[in-house]
């Protein structure tokens, strides 16, 4: 094929055979130039007159063409730039030969006339330039950006409308024509001044008209172009399109716009944060730089959803080393690469230091920490999955609690500055083991910040160290897209046809984004005077059920109920999991006052002194060592204030030595 056979030539070939038909293209314009101002008669006898012009003219043209760029230009994809660079060329070219003419040209000779210039000029335009946008058609498979209706209809790919008819939107066809795998048939946009318009060959539909516009074009899907739109704005959106028959995808943020051009497999899922509807807060930048620039940084944990974006944000804010600690090795290669790559294509002046390393380890967390002056901590390694934690109990002491007061440890020891502890709302009044670990751990760290001289907890160490690291507990609830999230979860079961699985009809969550999270972790631990525990305002809390039916509803898919029998995709309750709870909580008490920053509220909770404290944990650690498992929920619910167990013990191990013990 003709088409194949020129897309596959090498590059110089390519150029040499564009050099060679401006060529020939520029001795038809001149032809053609006489022609229509003599007439095709006395055409001739001019050509043979002047014939000195057909060996000047390309001799000034193409070189005019090659220093403008003109056959460096992609043919498939020619843009409104290369165009220009065409006329300016050509203009150029026409300047210089006019002048060429004045110079040459005598007066006893044959005179070229005074308008062939101009239509010369006017020729070569439409004929190079359009037979520019010919080729770029041809070679992109696609003549509808000429206005080729039959060639339309023949297409058999999926319709969609592009919400926003802006310059996204208008990107956004582009790059859809171009990769032939949808067909664009219509914009929706909610500004006056343009509905009803037609922009790139569609028509405009107001947002009242989207049922028109379905009927009329049979639009399967909707594609979001409005990457600069506020949450807010999103969500108004989609809850307009959720009751249509459409399947809702967006395109990249509007930096990703900004750095190239749109691809098709650039479309993306919506995003569920624009369920949400909620715009994040600008961070406060003296207190997102307050524990960071100039120094060093160590987060525990580093690797998972919440540590891998605390150092992404820690990376761009200052800091002079950042260390990352983490178990899991395979964790720890992903982050670290990610951020080294990001160190050498920004230029920063950081140094990374990825360390394995487990925080139930606190020889290796105490030698960390000395070979590395660090100011301050950001704890986020644990274990957060509730029915995993729920069956395996010891394990969940051993790394939430133990974990968190080795760091702490070490932290005294070495003089940090600063230690921030990652919790979660499944601290307040937890119904599982998970929780009242978290619970216990911020517990630790409030019981440290009254002491001035800590003696630390060990069975050989007796010392007394000055306590000079002001310790922070950040607390909030589930954010979108971490590991074990049910959003991934939801759309892999949309994606197989269902069923999509439901703990219970009532469950509630909160929800905020991680970047967001991380934000306001950092911001939060800026904030404390010593033994804070401070709660994120986490915006109205979600009902599963609501979000499952809106993500089946925005993947063009209905929901199968009595109501609608018929429905494509069935929702299914699987019931509570050990552990889980209908609604969750972020303060014990009522005792919270406001913060500087107005999504950071500081709460005020009971713990245990330091050294009641350390009983607890030699108890806890011993039944641990034992695996004891119905012991270690007597002490925690004893400990832990409002822990209510609400499923039988589910441990593993202590499930089969019961079993074994039967035999």
């Amino acid at each position: 094929m003709l088409r194949d056979f020129l897309l596959n030539l090498p590059r110089r070939h390519k150029r040499i055979l564009q050099v060679v038909t401006d060529l020939v293209l520029i001795w038809l314009c001149l032809w053609l130039a006489f022609v229509v101002r003599l007439g095709l008669d006395k055409a001739w006898a001019a050509v043979h007159e002047h014939a000195w012009l057909f060996f000047a003219t390309p001799l000034i043209t193409i070189p005019l063409c090659i220093r403008f760029g003109m056959y460096r230009a992609v043919m498939r994809y020619l843009g409104r730039e290369a165009l220009v660079e065409i006329t300016k060329a050509l203009t150029v070219a026409a300047l210089v030969l006019s002048v060429v003419i004045l110079l040459l040209q005598r007066p006893e000779e044959p005179q070229i006339p005074r308008s062939f210039l101009m239509l010369y000029w006017t020729i070569s335009l439409v004929v190079l330039g359009g037979l520019r946008l010919l080729m770029r058609q041809y070679f992109l498979g696609d003549w509808r950006g000429i206005g080729g209706h039959w060639f339309r209809q023949r297409r058999h790919l999926p319709k969609v409308a592009v919400y926003g008819a802006g310059s996204a939107g208008n990107q956004l066809v582009r790059a859809l024509r171009m990769g032939n795998a949808m067909e664009p048939v219509a914009f929706l946009d909610d500004d006056n001044s343009i509905a009803t318009r037609t922009i790139a060959g569609l028509k405009v539909y107001k947002p009242k008209h989207i049922e028109e516009m379905l009927r009329v074009t049979g639009a399967t899907q909707v594609l979001l172009a409005m990457p600069s739109a506020t949450r807010a704005r999103r969500r108004e959106v989609l809850t307009l399109l959720e009751s249509y028959p459409v399947h809702v995808r967006s395109v990249p943020g509007f930096m990703d716009l900004a750095q190239g051009v749109v691809k098709v497999q650039d479309l993306q899922e919506v995003d569920i944060a624009d369920l949400l509807g909620r715009d994040a807060v600008v961070p406060n930048q003296a207190l997102f730089e307050r524990c960071i620039k100039n120094q060093v940084v160590l987060v525990t944990g580093a690797g998972g959803s919440i540590g891998s974006e605390l150092c992404r944000q820690i990376l761009t804010s200052g800091a002079t080393t950042l260390v990352l600690y983490e178990h899991s090795e395979f964790n720890l290669y992903a982050i670290s690469q990610e951020l080294q790559q990001r160190v050498k294509n920004e230029a920063l002046q950081v140094k990374l230091v990825p360390v394995l390393g487990s925080v139930r380890n606190k020889k290796r967390l105490l030698e960390v920490f000395r070979s590395w002056p660090v100011n301050t901590v950001y704890h986020a390694a644990a274990y957060k999955h509730v029915p995993i934690v729920e069956h395996n109990i010891a394990e969940g002491i051993r790394n939430n609690v133990m974990g968190t007061l080795y760091a702490a440890q070490a932290a005294i020891e070495t003089g940090v500055q600063n230690f921030v502890l990652i919790s979660t709302d499944k601290a307040v009044r937890p119904t599982n083991v998970m929780g009242s670990t978290k619970r216990l751990a911020e517990m630790v760290l409030q019981a440290l910040s009254q002491e001035n001289e800590v003696k630390l907890f060990s069975d050989t160490d007796t010392r007394s160290l000055p306590n000079n690291t002001r310790f922070t507990m950040v607390r909030f609830g589930n954010v979108l897209g971490s590991s074990g999230s049910v959003i991934p979860l939801f759309r892999k079961q949309i994606r197989d046809g269902g069923p999509v699985t439901v703990t219970h009809p009532e469950m509630t969550r909160y929800f905020m984004t991680i970047p967001e999270a991380a934000q306001l972790v950092i911001q939060a631990g800026s904030l404390g005077q010593g033994g804070d525990v401070f709660v994120l305002d986490m915006g109205e809390p979600v009902r599963i059920l609501e979000m499952a039916q809106k993500m089946i509803r925005l993947s063009g898919l209905t929901v199968r109920s009595d109501e609608e029998p018929a429905g494509e995709i069935a929702i299914e309750f699987s019931g509570l999991r050990p552990g889980e709870k209908l609604y969750e909580e972020l303060l014990i008490g009522d005792n919270v006052s406001r913060t500087e920053h107005p999504m950071i509220m500081r709460a005020s909770e009971e713990f245990l002194p330091w050294a009641e404290l350390c009983e607890v944990l030699r108890h806890l650690l011993a039944l641990a060592d034992r695996g004891e498992c119905v012991e270690i929920r007597e002490v925690l619910q004893d400990t832990v204030t409002g822990y209510q167990p609400q499923s039988d013990i589910v441990d593993w191990v202590h499930l089969q030595a019961r079993g074994e013990q039967k035999t």
